[in-house]
């Protein structure tokens, strides 16, 4: 009796774990290719990434991941960055954001979020209005335009019933671009970096 509730114990635990396991990998797949979708969304077209370097996020404890994609000159077109919030209405916001070599914002992705569904949710579509500039972020360069809530004295419209969600997402573009900043310097300072072909299937 105690041999056979071992060795169903043994069997059963043995199958979750394989499970387990498979589940972990598909979830990070899927992951990384949502990553990489974002990626070739908001940057300018481009042809090759260098290597991904993870750079100290001011004023934390955390480090942004920075992902430089060159054009067949090898010359810069953009810099995507995973930036994150933990102040959402529902906590974590892990958002891509992709900024030409000037500055400017050329494009973000919402990557995760547990907001409200149909207020803080429309993050993804409210910043990127190009039929309403007091939101939309797309375009603008954060040294010249204040990426707070216009509530708290900054140049962007929130989301209607949704302050905290648009205060967070705006912190993790603001965390973004010193990231962007502390990533150019770096890179005047230091020879060009390895690159990786784009195929034309579009995987990274």
């Amino acid at each position: 009796m105690v041999l056979t509730l071992f060795v169903v114990t043994f069997v059963s635990a043995t199958i979750l774990g394989f499970v387990h396991s498979l589940t972990k990998d598909a979830i990070e797949a899927a992951k990384v290719k949502a990553q990489n979708e974002a990626i070739k969304s908001i940057l300018p077209a481009f042809t090759a990434l260098g290597e991904s370097v993870k750079i100290a996020a001011e004023g934390t404890n955390d480090s942004l991941v920075v992902f430089p994609a060159y054009d067949a000159q090898q010359q810069l077109v953009g810099m995507a960055i995973k930036s994150y919030t933990k102040n959402g209405f529902g906590g974590l916001i892990d958002v891509m954001i992709g900024f030409k070599p000037d500055g400017e914002i050329s494009g973000y992705q919402v990557l995760e979020h547990k907001e409200t569904p149909g207020l803080g949710s429309k993050a993804q579509a409210w910043f990127s209005n190009a039929d309403k500039p007091g939101q939309n972020i797309i375009g603008k360069n954060p040294a010249t335009t204040d990426m707070h809530v216009s509530k708290d004295g900054g140049a962007v419209d929130a989301i209607t019933a949704s302050t905290i969600t648009s205060r967070a997402f705006l912190e993790s573009v603001r965390r973004a671009y010193d990231t962007f900043k502390a990533a150019a310097q770096a890179k005047q300072e230091q020879p060009a970096a390895t690159t990786e072909q784009v195929s034309e299937g579009g995987e990274l």
